[in-house]
């Protein structure tokens, strides 16, 4: 599980293709330290599992799957990524719930600056946004960030100084593909309630854990 606040951004060094995905070098700095093989790191937030390390870099593989759902079509040698750690037990819980799973990519259709703040307007398809609300929470490349507005078709969420300076987002563009993971709870309630009344019994209740 992650927070959503991005510890390092890293650059993509190296890209193998793969037949069914793709294996990827990312040189870091923060994250690197009292890492491990079989750690899992959020890139651009998705989870993903470290296969090899060295002092300066680490490596991961990215299935099919993945690539599909999420904007790494268009990751290129030098790409800039966020990058967070899996949550530890100690650590303060900063941000939201982020798994780590993509739901879907959204497009930057407008980016304005509001006093300090900019911002950014991303269209994305109504499957996702039915699972946001203003002032709800969205991750963005794995930044966990704030809805302000919202409609079938896009959303819009007011980013501070800081996030921009230390994340990826300084380098958005119009056009630009991201990716987007909603807040999993409204996930879980549709799933609860597409269960029939009749279905929820003690027996099902004790086999569920309850």
């Amino acid at each position: 599980m992650f927070t959503g606040i991005i510890e390092d951004v890293g650059t993509i060094h190296r890209i193998q293709k793969q037949t069914d995905g793709m294996k990827l070098t990312i040189q870091a700095n923060t994250i690197l330290e009292n890492i491990h093989l079989g750690d899992s790191i959020a890139v651009n937030g998705v989870c993903l599992t470290v296969t090899s390390f060295t002092t300066s870099q680490f490596c991961v593989d990215v299935m099919d799957e993945t690539i599909k759902r999420s904007s790494f079509t268009h990751l290129t040698n030098g790409s800039k990524v966020n990058l967070e750690r899996a949550m530890s037990m100690q650590q303060r819980f900063g941000g939201h719930i982020v798994s780590g799973h993509i739901d879907g990519i959204g497009k930057i259709t407008q980016i304005k600056k509001v006093g300090i703040a900019i911002i950014y307007t991303i269209q994305t398809s109504s499957r996702l946004t039915k699972y946001m609300i203003e002032k709800g929470s969205v991750a963005i490349d794995g930044i966990s960030l704030t809805i302000i507005s919202i409609s079938p078709t896009q959303f819009q969420v007011s980013i501070i100084p800081h996030t921009i300076t230390n994340t990826t987002m300084y380098l958005k563009k119009l056009q630009d593909n991201v990716n987007i993971e909603v807040d999993c709870i409204g996930k879980y309630i549709e799933k609860l309630l597409s269960i029939s009344d009749d279905t929820i019994t003690k027996e099902f209740l004790i086999k569920h854990g309850f």
